[in-house]
C-alpha cells in the first residue's frame, strides 16, 4: 500500500516571534496518540488521586509508600527513538523526517536541522507504517495459501504422475533391453549355426583332399616301386621290351599333378560378421568412457608436419594457413630436422603403437572440410611429396577422408565412397587386434562409417591430417 505523506507548510512570522505550523491537525484519534493519550491521562488522575490522599492522611499513619514510576513510552515500545522529546528543543517528537529517517519535533522541522526535509506527521507515518505491515501479512497469508495448496494437491499429482511416468520407463526398459536380448540371441544363434556350417565345410573339403591326395600317394608310390624293381632286377633285353608298360604307369602317375593350397581349404572370417553385431559392438565400444583412450593417448610432437601447430596438450592439431610463396622457406627454416617428422604433407602421428588387445579413441573433428584419421605403420615414409608419405595412398596406411564434401576410405591410393547421412564433428576408431578388425564409427548416429579387415603384420600408429581447421584427440 502506496505511503500517504501530508503536505507541510512552515511560516516563520516576520515580527520574530515562534514559528507556526500551518496546515496540519494533530488527530488525537490516530492509534498511538490515543495510547499515549490515554495513558497520560491514566497516569495524571493516579498521581493526583494520591496525592489527595497523602494530604489528608491521619497522624501517626504509616507513610504511604511512593508510587511506582510510571513506564516510559520508550520503555513501552512505543517510540523507537532513544527518548520521547526532542533533546535539542524539548519538545514531543510528534513528527517524521523521511530524509535522514528518524523522529524530530517541529522546531526541528521548521527552523531546526531537518528544515527544508520531507517531514510528515508522526501519526501519519505510523499508519503508513501499519499499512505496510498489514500489506505483508497480506502477502505473507497469499504465499502460504499457495503453499499450502501446493502441497496438498499439486505434490501428490506429481507423486502420483511420477510412479506412473517411472512404471512406465520401466516397462519400457524392460520391454527394449528384452527385445535387444532376443534379436542379439537370434543372432547369435544364426551366426554360431553360420561358423558351424563355415567349419564342416572346410573339414568336408580337408578330409576330401586328404583322401585324394592319399590315393594319389598310394599310387605313386606303387609306380615307383615298379620302376625300381624293373631297374635292379630286369636284365637288358627284358628292360627295353618292357618301356612302353612302364612308361604308361609313369604318365598316369605324373598326371595327378602337384597338390596346391586354394581358399576352399581356409576358413572364411566373414562367416561371424553381422552388421548388428558389429554396430551393437562399436556402440559398446565407442560410446562409453572407455571410448576415449588413455589420457596419455597424445600427438607425438616430432611427426608433426610443419604446416600444422600443435597445442602446448598435444591433443589438438591446427592447419597454418601459408601462402604458396612462403611454403618452401616454412619447411626449411621453421622446425629442426627429424627424421620422425613429415616435411611435405600435413601430417602428424601418435605416440601410442598398438599390436596388441582392442584400442579405441575418439577425434574431434569439429567442421574441419579436409581431414584424415587412421593407422599407418611406424615404417610409412615421412620425407617428400610423393605417395609414400601421402596418408591412404599406400600400402602402409589406412584413413578415413572427408574432402570436398564427400567421405571415403583410402588405401593404396584406392577410394570407396561413404554414404554418410549426418555429417559427424567426432570420429571413433577402434582397432581390434586379435580379429584384425580397424573401424570408423560416429559416436553422434551411432553408425559405422567403415570397417577394415587387415591382416597388419606390424605395429600400427594413430595417423592424422589436417588442411583446413584443427582435429583434437578427446579424453
Amino acid at each position: 500500500m502506496a505511503e500517504e505523506r501530508t503536505k507541510c507548510d512552515f511560516n516563520t512570522p516576520d515580527d520574530g516571534g515562534e514559528a507556526v505550523l500551518k496546515g496540519v491537525e494533530m488527530s488525537t484519534e490516530q492509534p498511538i496518540f490515543s495510547a499515549l493519550s490515554g495513558g497520560q491521562a491514566e497516569r495524571d488522575t493516579t498521581v493526583g488521586q494520591r496525592a489527595s490522599c497523602e494530604g489528608t492522611k491521619a497522624p501517626g499513619a504509616a507513610p504511604t509508600p511512593a508510587p511506582t514510576p510510571a513506564i516510559s513510552d520508550t520503555e513501552s515500545g512505543i517510540f523507537s527513538g532513544e527518548c520521547e522529546t526532542c533533546v535539542e528543543h524539548e519538545s514531543e517528537l510528534d513528527w517524521f523526517c523521511g530524509t535522514e529517517l528518524k523522529l524530530i519535533c517541529s522546531h526541528c522541522a521548521i527552523v531546526g536541522p531537518c528544515r527544508g526535509h520531507s517531514v510528515t506527521p508522526l501519526a501519519d507515518r505510523v499508519t503508513a507504517v501499519r499499512n505496510q505491515l498489514v500489506d505483508a501479512c497480506e502477502k505473507m497469508q497469499v504465499q502460504a495459501r499457495w503453499m499450502e495448496r501446493f502441497m496438498e494437491k499439486t505434490l501428490p499429482s506429481k507423486e502420483q504422475k511420477l510412479q506412473v511416468a517411472a512404471s512406465t520407463a520401466r516397462e519400457q526398459v524392460v520391454a527394449q533391453v528384452n527385445a535387444a536380448r532376443e534379436a542379439l540371441e537370434e543372432e547369435e544363434q544364426r551366426l554360431l549355426e553360420e561358423v558351424q556350417r563355415e567349419e564342416e565345410r572346410v573339414e568336408q573339403c580337408l578330409l576330401t583332399q586328404r583322401a585324394h591326395w592319399s590315393q594319389a600317394l598310394d599310387s605313386l608310390a606303387h609306380t615307383r616301386s615298379l620302376v625300381v624293381h624293373t631297374l635292379t632286377h630286369y636284365a637288358d633285353p627284358q628292360l627295353v621290351m618292357s618301356i612302353q608298360e612302364f612308361t604308361e604307369s609313369v604318365e598316369a602317375a605324373e598326371g595327378v599333378g602337384k597338390p596346391c593350397d586354394t581358399k576352399q581349404l581356409n576358413f572364411r572370417p566373414g562367416c561371424g560378421e553381422s552388421k548388428l553385431l558389429r554396430g551393437l559392438w562399436a556402440t559398446a565400444m565407442l560410446q562409453g568412457r572407455r571410448a576415449y583412450g588413455s589420457s596419455s593417448f597424445k600427438f607425438d610432437e616430432r611427426t608433426v608436419s610443419p604446416l600444422l601447430s600443435l597445442s602446448d596438450d598435444h591433443r589438438t592439431l591446427t592447419f597454418v594457413q601459408i601462402k604458396p610463396s612462403y611454403v618452401h622457406k616454412k619447411l626449411n627454416q621453421s622446425l629442426p630436422y627429424d627424421p620422425a617428422r613429415f616435411d611435405s604433407w600435413p601430417n602428424a602421428l601418435g605416440s601410442l603403437a598398438m599390436s596388441s588387445g582392442t584400442h579405441t579413441w575418439v577425434l574431434d573433428v569439429g567442421q574441419s572440410a579436409a581431414f584424415k584419421v587412421g593407422v599407418c605403420y611406424a615404417s610409412m615414409e615421412r620425407k617428400g611429396a610423393w605417395d609414400k608419405a601421402r596418408l591412404g595412398y599406400n600400402e602402409q596406411s589406412w584413413v578415413l577422408c572427408h574432402f570436398d564434401g564427400e567421405y571415403s576410405f583410402c588405401h593404396q591410393g584406392n577410394k570407396v565412397l561413404l554414404e554418410v547421412m549426418i555429417r559427424p564433428r567426432k570420429v571413433g576408431l577402434l582397432l581390434d587386434w586379435p580379429s584384425q578388425t580397424l573401424l570408423f564409427y560416429s559416436p553422434e548416429s551411432s553408425a559405422v562409417l567403415y570397417t577394415v579387415r587387415g591382416p597388419f603384420n606390424a605395429p600400427l600408429l594413430p595417423a592424422v591430417a589436417v588442411t583446413d581447421q584443427s582435429v583434437t584427440i578427446l579424453h
